[in-house]
């Protein structure tokens, strides 16, 4: 998620690097007969515990080498890439001229800093014929009317593509939730407005309904390092909801909201929350896990997170509180109204993780057709799914996966989206058959997680997607401070009095403005193209 981490390290080295020559309009290396075309493909490492296992090397990735051989005759390897320090590990192989012939990043500043030094391949020639099944299956660009989604990366100025995104299958992004177990026993209603929530987490404060102890309960926690994201519903509700796309995209710098019209207003509702004593006093220190070890132990009243956040395994929010306390429930609740009074809330972009083809690449058409291959059913399909019986079950016709498949099929990651580049979440077919899938691939009941997912997508918005005049450069030399000043603004904001907020949010601001924000804005207006 953290797509600015480590940009500045990338800038230092790229601005010293010479891409090793690229190999744009060379002809294939290999074919589909004779001697089998070698090929590197990226892969995140996101270590072996909880029965993880070599990303390398396992039943998936000897499944996909052996038909890719068969079907194409590439002689597929894969390289390992830790998953979160991929930033600076992409980077150190890009320098030196080595990456692996198909690459994986959430960044989109690096791939727009390599672009920019000639060092990614542009695909652009080949998305009707070497790139057709993926052409079809990325589809439509939801975003962009009469696009296809295979362009989005497309260069206004040269009209090339150097980099394909993944399609996301669910766009969910956060819910907040309460226990209910705590309401039930003060007599409240799940709460359907601001205030009604608000008006909970005072109850919850001065009444103790989990006994806990009055000077323990935590009526609303979130994490200091991610307040945007554990209160982002929350800020973001003060937002105008007529506010253009335009608007919300030219103020929202280095990931952060603190220039939209409004922003300043929900962050003045959580300095009242904060000063009420119903936001944990710790905050401010919590990095990670550190929250989860608070909302396991039964003190909290509510939290906001990942829209399924409660029912993820092994993090275990739910199941590890109800060891402690059998009692204990917590629920996804929509109820932070905005002006109009719908409970307007964000949703991803279609697009998720970048992939493509360095320009070092010595057989980019080889790697084309791995991609395109992964983009056909009968392969995508059985990578997501498995052996029935092993990896799946059939619930209702639906796949049932299950996340600690033995025998070595164990999926590192969801739904084993590291290696489908070109999707991010379980593609079955229809919207209903996703959403049936994914909440079957959970221990707790589906209707259950279901019931969470509609909840996150209810007057859900999808963050906008807008095209440039030529690709945005600004923002990487200046992302990663501003991020990290972003942490700092959030904790002073949030905890000083009511009488200080104005005064030092609008220090604040002055100062984000003057180291890089405001030339980000200024990048962003002049480059702006109106859809």
């Amino acid at each position: 998620m953290k797509r600015f981490f480590g940009v500045l390290i990338a800038l230092a080295v790229m601005s010293t690097v010479v891409f090793a020559e690229g190999s744009q309009g060379r002809s294939s290396t290999g074919s589909r007969t004779g001697a089998p075309v070698k090929i590197s493909v990226e892969i995140f490492d996101r270590g072996t515990d909880g029965g993880k296992t070599n990303p390398t090397d396992n039943q998936w990735t000897r499944w996909i080498k052996e038909k890719i051989l068969k079907d194409e005759n590439i002689d597929v390897s894969f390289v390992a890439v830790p998953r979160w320090t991929e930033t600076e590990a992409l980077v150190n192989l890009m320098a030196a001229g080595t990456p692996p012939d198909v690459c994986i990043t959430y960044s989109a500043d690096n791939i727009t800093n390599w672009q920019s030094r000639g060092g990614l391949y542009d695909v652009s020639p080949y998305i009707d014929t070497t790139l057709k099944d993926l052409n079809a299956f990325l589809g439509p660009d939801p975003a962009r009317r009469g696009k296809r989604l295979i362009e989005r990366q497309r260069d206004n100025e040269t009209n090339k593509i150097y980099a394909l995104t993944s399609r996301r299958m669910n766009t969910a992004m956060r819910n907040i939730f309460i226990r209910k177990d705590w309401l039930d026993r003060l007599g409240l209603p799940l709460p359907k407005t601001t205030q009604e929530f608000y008006d909970a987490l005072v109850a919850f404060r001065d009444r103790d309904p989990g006994n806990v102890g009055r000077n323990r309960v935590i009526p609303f926690t979130l994490m200091g390092d991610r307040v945007d994201w554990t209160a982002g519903n929350i800020i973001e509700s003060f937002i105008d909801p007529n506010l253009s796309d335009r608007d919300r995209w030219v103020n929202l710098v280095a990931e952060r909201n603190f220039l939209v019209p409004g922003y300043k207003e929900g962050l003045r509702f959580v300095n009242k929350m904060y000063n009420d004593g119903l936001i944990d006093r710790d905050f401010p220190l919590y990095k990670g896990e550190d929250n989860l070890t608070v909302l396991q132990s039964g003190v909290v009243g509510a939290f906001e997170s990942t829209w399924d956040a409660i029912y993820r395994e092994p993090n275990g929010i739910l199941s590890n509180l109800q060891k402690n306390i059998p009692t204990a429930n917590f629920v996804p609740v929509d109820c932070i109204t905005s002006s109009d009074g719908l409970t307007h809330k964000p949703a991803y972009d279609v697009i998720g993780v970048f992939y493509f083809i360095p320009a070092a690449s010595k057989n980019p058409d080889a790697a084309m057709r791995y991609l395109n291959w992964l983009a056909k059913y009968e392969n995508y399909h059985f990578i997501q799914t498995g052996p029935e019986g092993i990896v799946h079950t059939l619930v209702d016709g639906i796949p049932k996966l299950n996340p600690t498949a033995g025998q070595g099929w164990i999926q590192n990651s969801a739904q084993n989206i590291d290696y489908t580049p070109m999707m991010n979440g379980l593609f079955l077919g229809s919207e209903d058959e996703n959403i049936r899938a994914i909440a079957n691939g959970y221990s707790w009941p589906a209707d259950l997680v279901a019931e969470a997912y509609r909840l996150s997508m209810r007057n859900a918005r999808p963050l906008p997607a807008i095209s440039t005049k030529s690709p945005l450069t600004v923002a990487g030399q200046y992302a990663a401070n501003l991020n990290n000043k972003g942490v700092t603004i959030y904790s002073q904001v949030i905890t000083c009095s009511p009488q200080d907020f104005d005064r030092l949010y609008d220090a604040a601001i002055a100062d984000w403005l003057a180291t890089g924000a405001q030339a980000i804005i200024n990048e962003r207006i002049e480059k702006y193209i109106a859809p």
